[in-house]
């Protein structure tokens, strides 16, 4: 049996817990994936960020059909979601180009912070 390297592994535990956590919740990407990508395996915030948008297309298209099968998705309202956010991430990506990373790792926990924040209280 071919032998797996432990970053492999850990690869694959960040996509299942990243798919489950967008099953269940309809998130993945940027609240589980970049975290763990930097924290478990070292990634840099901007790699981190780009590998889990390459992830989330998987993820996301599963997830949207799998949900359809349940009578879950409203194609209409998400197609007026997801073309302007087309819009939006080449705007974030352009700004996360110039802006420091140990300021994108700081608006990132904030972001997470308030978030978690918002949904208790």
């Amino acid at each position: 049996m071919p032998r797996v390297s432990k970053r492999v592994v850990r690869l694959g535990v960040i996509g299942t817990v990243a798919g489950a956590f967008s099953g269940l919740f309809g998130i993945g990407g940027g609240t589980v994936m970049v975290p763990l990508l930097i924290l478990w395996l070292a990634y840099e915030e901007r790699e981190a960020t780009g590998t889990s948008l390459a992830a989330i297309v998987i993820i996301a298209a599963f997830g949207a059909l799998l949900n359809g099968v349940f009578g879950n998705v409203d194609l209409s309202k998400g197609l007026l979601i997801g073309i302007p956010a087309v819009f939006g991430v080449v705007a974030g990506t352009e700004l996360q180009q110039r802006l420091p990373v140990r300021v994108l790792n700081g608006l990132f926990a904030l972001l997470l912070v308030v978030s978690a924040a918002l949904l208790v209280f």
